[in-house]
């Protein structure tokens, strides 16, 4: 595979709880392209994913949360599973993360349970989006325009519905960040920045 995003690095924010193919699957794919991924947790140390409704392995988190700035990243993906972002966006921190980087204009990839913290950083009031279909209901309350589709880019926010999608999920943010100018590049230095209304 060509190396389509060298100098790119990308942010996958999780913590205990996480469904696996969700956070395995894009940083297999992103690292394929070229991008440097960690994954950013609330505590530097291995969280535990959960598949087919059961613990499954640790993912070591390379990052803590407060080590880490949005200027580090490129992109940010949010993994799904219940516990995981239900975890997040009880921590102001994660959701100011997750807010600093759609403000800067960087694409914020949530999968399945993942768009949740979108709700809590007042990120959907407006756009389209998908989700795990439980939580249709949640974002439509925050002012989201709700639809059943594998993947859904609105702007920066691209979201999807559960592992079946991960690839279509991956290959749109992969989309998005090859849009963008290279980091440090003239373009990049002279782009209007892109914000969430």
């Amino acid at each position: 595979m060509t190396m389509q995003l060298d100098g790119r690095t990308v942010a996958i924010l999780a913590t205990d709880g996480f469904e696996y193919s969700e956070l395995t699957g894009p940083r297999r794919l992103l690292e394929e392209a070229g991008a440097r991924v960690d994954v950013v947790s609330l505590e530097k140390r291995p969280i535990r994913g959960w598949q087919h409704g059961e613990w499954h392995q640790t993912v070591d988190a390379e990052a803590a949360l407060a080590e880490v700035e949005p200027k580090d990243y490129d992109a940010l993906v949010l993994p799904g599973g219940v516990i995981n972002p239900d975890t997040l966006r009880q921590h102001p921190e994660a959701i100011e993360f997750v807010r600093r980087m759609a403000a800067q204009g960087k694409p914020v990839a949530a999968i399945c349970h993942g768009p949740w913290t979108l709700i809590d950083a007042g990120l959907v009031e407006g756009r389209r989006v998908t989700s795990w279909p439980s939580l249709r209901r949640d974002l439509e309350n925050a002012g989201a325009h709700w639809e059943d589709s594998p993947v859904v880019r609105d702007g920066i926010l691209i979201t999807s519905r559960k592992p079946d999608d991960v690839e279509v999920f991956t290959q749109t943010l992969i989309d998005a960040l090859q849009q963008r100018p290279q980091p440090g590049s003239e373009a990049a230095a002279i782009a209007a920045p892109i914000t969430l209304q």
